[in-house]
């Protein structure tokens, strides 16, 4: 607007400033990779990465998706490999079944996957992204290769694009899009199976699906989820919903390994023109880099490496194998994109481990020493005893008084346990309210009724603490205490 003190008649024109003029579109800062000036996204097409790197991330991927379909399926001791079923408040991890009253070991077990990926990351940056990172593996091994096999590489991809709207186009573009939707549908029960359990997820499957709307509901919401990410969203859930790209600037140093361009060799950047030596170009005060734009046309984020480290690089090194390539074809070294750090670029120092990563590391071990003693020392049974909701105390025609008890256990032992529970520290008589013995399936919770009657002598007031004992086979497997009521 006008600097102008007078006011301004209705008839002058307003001058709006825009934010964007103030952009430098130069700088890499400023603006995202993959939107425009207006702020419409672009779609990025990334050329189909080869090369060492490349081959060994394939196969290390492989692993991790037969890994990921396996794992409903694979039983250890009759229990999932891993299950978080939040329904039935039931947690398997490794074939240990785990209770929402094992809080403590929960809490354990997050403080050490936070740390770890402190260490991960302050060691090597954001290397989870690009080599284990579930929605970058079936991203860029699985839907990304279909999308290859389906319309070609990225020159491809844009000619199909701009291309009118033909059989052939519509022919490719709804195949790629219902095998898209089929994978998804894959992927989206496989989460579900790791939630409720691979024998709930076949019943939901194959029987009468009116008996299970809730289930098909969550089934067709994932399909839907997955789908949206794979077919639209893509590189953008790492750039915009996940937050370890922005974690990751506090976590690394300048001692951190990561997918880095090497300018001290590289600069200045320049096109290599024919019959130009290499030792033309360092007279001249050329680089090695020959500006081909490899790194970039085959970046997925869409990000220019040599601009340094950023916060949506994944270091999938796709622009490792692509400079080392061009490399190869103008003679010079490889690894002007390599894993290095700061440090070793600039003065040449080599990786090592420290101080920080030495403290981090400390810290993890203490955590992991932590959550093992909690896992191998946590009773076999966890009991919670609590008088029966609304029921007062009675008092019999010989003077004792009578409290009756609802008992819930939990077996958290791959065996079936026959339990027998005994007064401490008060004489006096406990029946369990139940036919037979009572006994309580493995890795499953039961519930009981016990009457307590003691003499009215040994009461120390209108609640006394009363602690029981749980046995099984004659040994102890813990105490548990409660309070008995009776008269004032």
């Amino acid at each position: 607007m006008s600097n102008s003190p007078t006011d301004h008649s209705k008839d002058e024109d307003i001058h709006v400033h825009s934010p964007a003029q103030d952009i430098n579109w130069q700088d890499y800062r400023d603006h995202l990779a993959t939107a425009d000036k207006e702020g419409r996204r672009r779609w990025l097409y990334p050329k189909k990465p080869s090369g060492k790197w490349y081959r060994w991330r394939t196969w290390f991927s492989w692993v991790l998706i037969i890994t990921m379909f396996a794992g409903p399926w694979v039983r250890i001791n009759g229990n999932p490999l891993l299950m978080i079923n939040i329904i039935e408040r039931r947690f398997s991890i490794l074939g240990q079944i785990f209770w929402p009253q094992d809080t403590v070991i929960f809490a354990v077990a997050m403080l050490v996957f936070i740390t770890s990926i402190i260490i991960f990351t302050t060691a090597f940056g954001r290397l989870w992204c690009g080599w284990a990172c579930p929605q970058t593996v079936m991203m860029e091994m699985v839907f990304r290769k279909i999308e290859y096999l389906i319309e070609g590489d990225s020159a491809a991809q844009r000619a199909l694009d701009a291309a009118p709207w033909t059989a052939v186009k519509f022919f490719k573009k709804a195949f790629k899009q219902l095998v898209f939707l089929g994978l998804s549908f894959i992927v989206g029960n496989t989460l579900f199976a790791y939630i409720v359990g691979s024998e709930q997820l076949l019943a939901i499957q194959l029987d009468d699906p009116r008996n299970h709307v809730a289930g098909l509901s969550f089934m067709t919401l994932f399909t839907l989820i997955f789908y949206g990410i794979f077919a639209r969203f893509r590189e953008q859930a790492c750039t915009f919903i996940c937050p370890y790209g922005r974690f990751m600037s506090a976590a690394i140093d300048e001692n951190t390994l990561v997918v880095a361009y090497d300018y001290k060799r590289g600069e200045k950047r320049g096109p290599l023109h024919r019959g130009q030596s290499f030792d033309q170009r360092t007279a001249e005060g050329q680089g090695d880099c020959v500006a081909c734009r490899q790194c970039v046309a085959v970046c997925p984020t869409g990000i220019d490496i040599r601009d340094g480290t950023q916060m949506e690089c994944v270091n999938c090194t796709a622009c490792i194998d692509a400079c080392d390539t061009i490399m190869d074809k103008v003679g010079r070294p490889r690894g002007l994109i390599r894993f290095a750090s700061l440090n070793n670029i600039e003065r040449g120092d080599k990786q090592r481990f420290t101080k920080r990563m030495l403290l981090y590391t400390a810290v993890l071990t203490a955590l992991v020493s932590l959550f093992l003693f909690l896992v191998f020392t946590r009773a076999a049974v966890e009991t919670t005893i609590l008088r029966a909701p609304g029921a007062l105390f009675q008092q019999t025609a010989e003077g004792r008084i009578e409290n009756i008890y609802t008992v819930k256990v939990i077996n958290k032992s791959s065996r079936d346990l026959p339990l027998e529970l005994k007064l401490e520290n008060l004489s006096g008589t406990l029946r369990v309210m139940s036919p037979g013995q009572f006994t309580v399936p493995k890795e499953k919770l039961a519930q009981t009724s016990v009457l307590i009657e003691l003499d009215s002598k040994q009461l120390t007031g209108p609640a006394t603490k009363l602690v029981i004992g749980i046995y099984s086979g004659g040994k102890r497997l813990e105490t548990v205490k409660t309070a008995f009521v009776g008269p004032r």
